[in-house]
């Protein structure tokens, strides 16, 4: 009976971490239905086009999240904020770019699931550049005094196509840029 006492006790204690700890990421993260409820939207479920649920300014998740910063690959990807009309989710890689990135990205891989692409990491440079460069590319569209025009991004990622090292170097100016956007 005297092993119950501690047992119950740290039950206890868990059940009021795990309650603090819900409260504290809802104050953190989840002000959405204040906010959502301020401006008279309705409060239905919602489906973004990454498969995540919730309102269009939620945060994905508490323990995983996608949104990081403002201009950087995962928050385009999250659909957090509105694609500008001139580049739209799915508009082809090659499109945009032009006709020399069919060669390493294919005609059919679209600015979206180049944002979302998880395998850069340990992989291809080439990989880690469309996905950096799809964001420096949205940054230069909507984010003022971004260190890049529009064109500059095009020309240098088609210019980082010629080798492995090449495409490395210039995506890691892409992230940079990203990561120190505002």
């Amino acid at each position: 009976m005297g092993s119950r006492a501690p047992l119950r006790s740290l039950a206890l204690a868990g059940f009021v971490f795990l309650c603090s700890s819900f409260w504290a990421a809802n104050g953190m993260y989840g002000r959405v239905g204040v906010a959502a409820a301020l401006e008279g939207e309705s409060r239905r479920m919602r489906l973004h086009t990454d498969g995540s649920r919730g309102d269009a300014h939620a945060w994905p998740g508490y323990l995983y999240t996608r949104a990081v910063g403002r201009c950087t690959p995962q928050f385009w990807s999250s659909g957090a904020e509105p694609w500008p009309n001139i580049v739209p989710q799915e508009a082809a890689v090659s499109k945009v770019f032009g006709s020399r990135s069919v060669e390493k990205y294919g005609p059919r891989l679209t600015l979206l699931e180049a944002t979302m692409r998880t395998d850069d990491i340990g992989g291809s440079a080439f990989v880690k550049l469309v996905k950096q460069g799809s964001a420096a590319l949205l940054n230069a569209y909507t984010r003022r005094g971004f260190p890049f025009d529009s064109w500059e991004v095009k020309a240098l990622l088609l210019e980082a196509l010629v080798s492995e090292e090449a495409a490395a170097v210039q995506a890691e100016r892409f992230e940079q840029a990203n990561e120190s956007c505002v």
